[in-house]
């Protein structure tokens, strides 16, 4: 049986890399694990949506949406809550030709 990579499976169902479809699916996929990752590091410093919300001046439900990744949050709003979450954070930026 021959196996595939994700980028093979990715390449085939999603489109090829510079293209809308894959950009689109790659930048969800962003968001998502950055909501995963608030998710986590809120309940390891056991605050609540509304706790976190109330550090960062947003409503519990915009902290809900980030988790659940169904908002495109500020860019601003983003670093607040990982500063309220006393959380380092490092952003790579790759210039393509």
């Amino acid at each position: 049986m021959k196996t595939y990579s994700l980028d093979e499976v990715t390449d085939k169902f999603v489109g090829k890399k510079g293209t809308a479809n894959r950009d689109a699916f790659d930048n969800e996929l962003k968001l998502e694990l950055i909501g995963q990752t608030i998710k986590q590091i809120r309940k390891e410093r056991n605050l609540t949506q509304e706790q976190l919300g109330e550090l960062v001046g947003v409503k519990k439900a915009q902290i809900s949406k980030i988790e659940n990744s169904l908002t495109d949050a500020r860019f601003d709003t983003i670093i607040k809550v990982f500063k309220a979450l006393n959380a380092k954070i490092n952003f790579s930026v790759e210039l393509s030709h």
